[in-house]
């Protein structure tokens, strides 16, 4: 009879053991999840702030090429109007990356945001929180007849110039940038031929 209670003891000793490691195992794969949960959040929670300052720089840099002050001040130049001195974009064997410096107009977003009359060249953190860096690229892509109802426009020499703009966010060691682009086609007189 005492030995029919040991071997009930040892078997309830190895069921304890048992659910004690599953429970443990539980406990493991639980914390584990919560720590994947937590990175996936913070990596969404940064790419959403870089997004916000490549809106910011596009936003910069349509607000640069609108300003009235850049605009009359002859030795101020706006983004378009440097992208349009540079040579054009060949959109099939070229991409307007925030990172490749291929002749592309740059202007950057500071924390202490935009001024009248203000060419944005200047690099600075945009966000001291998130040490984020925003800027815009821009790039002429090409100058073509305008298309259009209006006969006024297709008939004159007026034509179509067309421009990309790419804003780009970053936060502080990140190894990629968020971008965003925009298509900007700007009348303008016809450039004359070659």
């Amino acid at each position: 009879m005492k030995d029919y209670f040991y071997k009930q003891r040892g078997v309830v000793m190895i069921f304890a053991l048992l659910v004690l490691l599953s429970v443990t195992l539980l406990a493991i794969a639980s914390v584990s999840t919560s720590l994947i949960q937590i990175k996936m959040a913070s990596a969404m929670e940064q790419q959403t702030v870089a997004f916000d300052a490549a809106e910011s720089a596009l936003a910069g840099a349509m607000f640069e090429s609108e300003d009235e002050h850049i605009l009359l001040d002859s030795t101020l130049t706006d983004p378009l109007s440097e992208a349009r001195l540079l040579n054009a974009i060949d959109l099939t064997s070229h991409a307007l990356s925030c990172f490749a410096d291929q002749g592309y107009v740059q202007r950057n977003l500071t924390q202490s945001g935009l001024q009248s009359g203000t060419r944005h060249s200047t690099s600075g953190s945009y966000d001291t929180q998130e040490q984020l860096r925003s800027w815009s690229r821009s790039a002429f892509v090409q100058e073509h007849a305008c298309r259009g109802a209006s006969s006024v426009i297709g008939g004159s020499n007026i034509n179509c110039h067309i421009f990309i703009i790419r804003g780009c966010g970053q936060v502080q060691n990140s190894p990629f940038a968020i971008a965003n682009s925009l298509s900007v086609a700007v009348l303008a007189p016809a450039s004359p031929p070659e």
